[in-house]
């Protein structure tokens, strides 16, 4: 049987360490084999690629660049971790996927739509999550607990209006896309955690859905 690929996206603070820790305890709860991954990220190279694209730079990096190695990254992972693993029938629960540089590049950066769907198609194909939750909350707020966490990496430090053009992007995008669930992450934990499992129970386990 072949795994679930479920990724989980969001501005910085949303939360979405401990919601990726609650949809872990809940699969494996029904005895469904899972394993974590986060973008970019994952790989020993794509590890690489993540301090390049996280780090202070002397020069300034074109949103291109910062483009390209988000997916140089991102394909490396999905080839080597991500297929193998839902080809052996394990559930992969992701931290970021193709949709944030659909929102952070694409939006953010204002590089549009067009470019990076081309750029998916190129080196992903039609390789797509069976179910995104989006953690959805203000921006300001994000920064506020991002920067309680402690030092901010390059695009953390970006100005509120990068994010705010990454949010309005990123509902932008789920509005036409069922495939991905807004989940109002400004709530206590406890009820976006309850919100998510919801979501995720609706989506994958309702009596109909694909298991």
């Amino acid at each position: 049987m072949q795994g679930k690929f479920i990724v989980v996206e969001g501005l910085e603070g949303a939360g979405k360490s401990s919601a990726i820790a609650s949809i872990v305890n809940h699969l494996q709860a029904k005895h469904i084999p899972t394993t974590t991954v986060r973008e970019p990220g994952g790989t020993p190279l794509a590890e690489a690629l993540r301090d390049l694209v996280k780090q202070q730079w002397q020069e300034q990096i074109s949103p291109e660049t910062e483009l390209l190695l988000m997916y140089a990254s991102r394909v490396q992972l999905v080839n080597n971790v991500i297929r193998p693993a839902l080809d052996k029938g394990i559930w992969v629960v992701a931290d970021r996927h193709d949709l944030s540089s659909r929102a952070y590049q694409g939006g953010g950066r204002e590089l549009g739509d067009a470019k990076l769907q081309q750029l998916k198609q190129l080196v992903l194909g039609d390789f797509v999550p069976d179910l995104t939750l989006l953690l959805d909350l203000d921006p300001e707020i994000g920064l506020q607990r991002a920067q309680a966490r402690g030092e901010l990496d390059r695009i953390e430090q970006e100005a509120l209006a990068f994010f705010q053009r990454t949010r309005a992007r990123y509902l932008e995008i789920a509005a036409a896309d069922s495939s991905i669930r807004v989940i109002d992450a400004e709530q206590s934990m406890p009820q976006v955690h309850r919100a998510l499992l919801a979501a995720l129970e609706q989506a994958l386990f309702a009596r109909g859905a694909d298991t």
